[in-house]
């Protein structure tokens, strides 16, 4: 019995299903060495990857109790734990509120500008469940909770979050979009039917040109920021192998099938992690 129990909250929490951790993660620890100036200690990088997999698993229990009357109706998240009542929303929001503790733990080791900034982190990670329902671009929203390790990841470290914390998250929060865009095409005629807002029904048929633009401008504002600090030469490297993910997804998702567009969403955390392997290599190599 508590054998199944523990495989129903790691079905909660998708344990089996990292690419959702890893979207946070790759931008997060890139930030981190940025802010470092390289590599930034076992400490935060423990930290911010042990967080990163905590509060992630904390919003998939607060996104499906928000969305189980709404997750009945859509034909791949029917059977999610919560929304087939194997998981009351009691255990779900106790188990959620636990992982989120645990993660605060982690923060408490850091400093009082990494503290502080956790409390907006937590917010904006608590309001995108419900934007859904109000915002006709929700995927903007998700793009800030998604992205919010990156001024974290320097408040921990310079015990600030300078201009270009924020100019790093702009240009993560279009990466976001693009993701979760080609996400939101998996559900589109589900969303539809039920009321749901999301960027896929908002954008119409503009919708694989604006997933698009927004890779070029994540890459276009990555590079910007970066181009003073790693050398050119490593710089070029990652934004050419992310360039060329991006232009492959394109062939995934330009006719709109529920599977290229799942499959381009699975792959995008290599993207991410090819930037952050640039950053990496960068910073080494100065």
């Amino acid at each position: 019995m508590i054998r199944d129990k523990l495989a129903l909250y790691l079905d909660l929490v998708r344990w089996d299903r990292p690419a959702g951790w890893l979207l946070l993660l790759w931008p997060t620890l890139s930030a981190l060495w940025i802010a470092s100036h390289g590599f930034p200690g076992w400490h935060l990088l423990a930290v911010f990857t042990l967080g990163t997999i905590l509060m992630r698993s904390a919003g998939c229990c607060v996104n499906d109790v928000a969305d189980r009357d709404f997750d009945r109706h859509v034909k791949r998240t029917a059977q999610r734990p919560v929304t087939r009542g194997a998981v009351s929303v009691k255990e779900a929001l106790l188990l959620g509120a636990l992982l989120a503790l645990l993660a605060f733990g982690l923060v408490l080791t850091t400093n009082e500008t990494a503290i502080a900034w956790s409390f907006a982190a937590l917010a904006i990670a608590l309001a995108y469940p419900f934007a859904k329902r109000f915002v006709t671009m929700p995927q903007a929203v998700l793009g800030v909770a998604f992205s919010f390790g990156i001024p974290m990841a320097f408040a921990a470290v310079q015990s600030r979050v300078p201009l270009v914390a924020w100019v790093l998250l702009l240009g993560n929060l279009f990466w976001v979009l693009a993701y979760d865009t080609e996400y939101a095409m998996v559900d589109r005629d589900d969303d539809l039917r039920i009321g749901m807002k999301t960027s896929a029904i908002t954008l119409g048929r503009a919708d694989v040109a604006v997933v698009m633009l927004s890779y070029a401008l994540y890459l276009l504002v990555w590079g910007a920021a970066l181009a003073p600090r790693i050398p050119a030469l490593a710089l070029a490297l990652a934004l050419f192998a992310a360039a060329a993910q991006a232009v492959w997804h394109y062939t995934l998702i330009r006719d709109r099938s529920r599977e290229g567009c799942f499959k381009a969403f699975r792959l995008n955390h290599w993207l991410g992690f090819t930037v952050f392997a640039g950053v990496v290599l960068g910073y080494s190599t100065r």
